[in-house]
């Protein structure tokens, strides 16, 4: 599995947004976004809520892994 951290700080970055401009999206302090780059995993509410601010799924790339896991069983 992904580091989902740092998936959201590669794509905030490919999208050449701040950190500012992420956390006055989330309402919150910019430290809060540093210490989510550091997270591992997040809580699946937030991670919707970052998806839709950055237009992007963060879920397809588990939904693919968990797929090719499943299938590996098989």
């Amino acid at each position: 599995m992904e580091h989902i951290g740092q998936v959201i700080k590669q794509e905030l970055e490919r999208q050449e947004r701040t950190v500012v401009w992420l956390a006055r999206k989330l309402s919150c302090d910019r430290s809060n976004i540093y210490r989510i780059f550091q997270k591992e995993s997040i809580d699946t509410n937030l991670l919707v809520r970052i998806s839709v601010i950055l237009q992007y799924d963060f879920f397809a790339g588990f939904s693919d892994s968990i797929r090719l896991q499943l299938h590996q069983q098989k």
